[in-house]
């Protein structure tokens, strides 16, 4: 063995180029995320876009601020929205009743003021109504 020769060692490789798609997998999961944001978006917009109003509480509300100083108005205005609240048995009776009371309000031209009683018996439906 000659000292001057280089000493050649069979057991190291040559390097091997390892293909790096870490960019292309990064790219990947921004367009995922971007696409789940996309679709979350999509579906709170028609959530809120197509939410039916609840016509109970419309009614409830319409009853509540009813102004009685126009007392035919005020009464047909009762009937109405008394009738479309109604829903179980015990609504039901409450709600004929007071619409009885308020047949002498309709149909005429000239009434007077609107009785305590029918205010009364009508704080009693809306406390009654579940809306």
């Amino acid at each position: 063995m000659n000292p001057s020769n280089e000493l050649q060692i069979h057991d190291i490789k040559d390097i091997v180029e390892i293909p790096d798609y870490s960019i292309f997998i990064f790219y990947f999961l921004i367009f995922l995320a971007v696409l789940a944001l996309f679709i979350v978006i999509v579906f709170i917009i028609k959530y809120f876009k197509n939410k039916k109003p609840n016509l109970r509480k419309e009614y409830s509300k319409i009853l509540k601020d009813i102004d009685y100083s126009q007392a035919k108005t005020s009464a047909y205005t009762m009937s109405k929205y008394v009738r479309l609240l109604a829903k179980n048995e015990r609504e039901n009776i409450l709600a004929d009743e007071l619409i009885e009371l308020l047949q002498e309000y309709k149909y005429k031209k000239e009434v007077k003021q609107i009785d305590d009683n029918i205010k009364a018996k009508l704080s009693t439906f809306m406390d009654v109504v579940d809306v």
